[in-house]
């Protein structure tokens, strides 16, 4: 049981820690590149519309509204953070947590470009791996950074909740 409960503590800090760390890579991105980021209410447009039975959309920007998007979006997206980083620690187990190393978290952190590129984006009108943009290899290139950063903020949430939780 305690087990169960350190697994749950440690995905929760870990995967928030990893996802405000790609948050702020988002923030930098676009003061340095101009490149905005991600707008998570069109993700909590998708997912109100999936509630309702309808998985694709052509262009989710262009599908109604749904009501409260933007606070679904971004719960959704914490949540999937906390998720990942219970793939993390499924994988590569509490030992993992309680001496962070930086390969798991980057495998876990770029593998997880696999849910935009085979189910966000084509759900979400931009096709498979961002092929119906106007830039895919951008939007892919773009994805792949943002994930890492994610694998690096993984490791980084990984050795602070250590510390803390050993002081």
């Amino acid at each position: 049981m305690a087990d169960a409960v350190e697994f749950l503590a440690r995905a929760m800090l870990i995967g928030t820690g990893a996802t405000v760390v790609m948050d702020i890579w988002g923030l930098v991105r676009k003061l340095l590149l101009g490149i905005p980021p991600l707008d998570y209410a069109l993700v909590g447009r998708w997912l109100g519309h999936l509630a309702s039975g309808r998985l694709r959309h052509d262009r989710i920007a262009a599908s109604p509204p749904v009501a409260g998007e933007r606070v679904i979006g971004w719960a959704a997206h914490y949540l999937i953070g906390i998720g990942f980083a219970g793939v993390l620690l499924a994988i590569f187990g509490l030992e993992w947590a309680r001496q962070p190393s930086i390969a798991p978290a980057l495998i876990v952190g770029i593998g997880s470009v696999a849910a935009p590129f085979l189910v966000m984006q084509p759900a979400m009108g931009a096709g498979f791996a961002a092929s119906r943009t106007s830039h895919p290899w951008a939007a892919r290139l773009q994805s792949l950074l943002t994930h890492a950063v994610f694998g690096v903020g993984l490791y980084a949430a990984g050795w602070i909740v250590h510390i803390l939780l050993n002081l």
